[in-house]
């Protein structure tokens, strides 16, 4: 018997994948600028590297998990650390001030030439969100832990049986 999905589930699913997906396309032509950024930053110039090269295509991996709802929960409780290292990082950010650190890092990296870019209070604040989203997502969807069929097919199926 297929569950139904609730809209709110499946909203917030797309939009934490939509931003994720962005956010990584975003910085991969521009990992230089990234880099430079998270060095300016409390990491370690191993861990810098480390994570300007690795973080974008998590964030890709992540989203395209999320938009297509193959293993939404999963995708769901991996971006949980990630959402909180993002919101220490502009905690930080914020701490040392708005003069040292007037935008975020490279959010969402040349997409910020369309999109604008964010204060990191503003940054934090749709981090915030975007955590809260992603519980909603991990708590509330209504498939087991590992459903690897997508939500798209789901609705065909549902009609279908009804």
């Amino acid at each position: 018997m297929q569950k139904n999905l609730h809209p709110i589930v499946v909203g917030s699913a797309v939009i934490v994948g939509l931003t994720l997906l962005v956010s990584g396309t975003g910085k991969l032509p521009g990992q230089t600028e990234f880099l430079w950024a998270l060095l300016q930053s409390f990491w370690t110039p191993a861990v810098a590297y480390f994570i300007s090269y690795l973080l974008p295509w998590v964030e890709i991996g992540l989203g395209i998990l999320l938009l297509l709802g193959i293993f939404p929960r999963i995708a769901a409780a991996l971006f949980i650390p990630l959402a909180v290292g993002f919101m220490a990082n502009n905690s930080w950010a914020l701490m040392h001030g708005l003069e040292n650190f007037p935008a975020c890092g490279s959010c969402f990296g040349i997409w910020e030439e369309f999109l604008g870019t964010l204060s990191p209070f503003g940054a934090l604040i749709f981090d915030i969100v975007l955590l809260c989203l992603t519980l909603v997502v991990l708590v509330l969807h209504r498939d087991s832990f590992l459903t690897f069929r997508p939500w798209f097919f789901r609705s065909k199926n549902r009609r279908a049986a009804q």
